[in-house]
């Protein structure tokens, strides 16, 4: 549902971007009217109309005079790949930079990625990527 976080216009916006990502909502479905989104989300109408302006103005929905919006064709993979963009820059590229710091190779970097991906915990996948520690035989 809604929160603080951000204003609700933008998290309106969201939720029908995320409908549309996971395919509840599909190319040319229609989207919810501004009216039906204040009833549900008990907010005013205008606010939720500034939510579905905002996919209008960068062509994720588009209008049909006297009908309604509807989701525009492509979308989905537009959407997908703003997303994809927007987490490499705000969690990898953070991520790498601060490996790099660490002396992380790059390929230990992968193989945490894929140790995590597949359900393994921080501390197991550091574990497997750590130097091994060689013993010296002492006389």
């Amino acid at each position: 549902m809604l929160t603080s976080d951000q204003p609700i216009f933008q998290q309106i916006a969201e939720q029908i971007e995320n409908a549309i990502i996971d395919g509840s909502l599909e190319e040319d479905a229609q989207v919810p009217s501004s009216n039906e989104l204040a009833m549900f989300h008990r907010i005013n109408p205008a606010t939720a109309a500034k939510g579905l302006n905002t996919l209008v103005a960068d062509g994720t929905v588009y209008k049909r005079r006297g009908i309604g919006m509807f989701v525009s064709p492509g979308s989905r993979e537009k959407l997908r790949f703003r997303r994809r963009e927007d987490y490499v820059a705000r969690y990898l590229q953070p991520a790498v930079d601060e490996a790099r710091k660490l002396g992380i190779p790059a390929d230990d970097i992968a193989r945490l990625i894929s140790q995590l991906a597949q359900g393994g915990t921080a501390r197991d996948a550091v574990a497997a990527t750590a130097p091994s520690e060689t013993t010296e035989e002492q006389p």
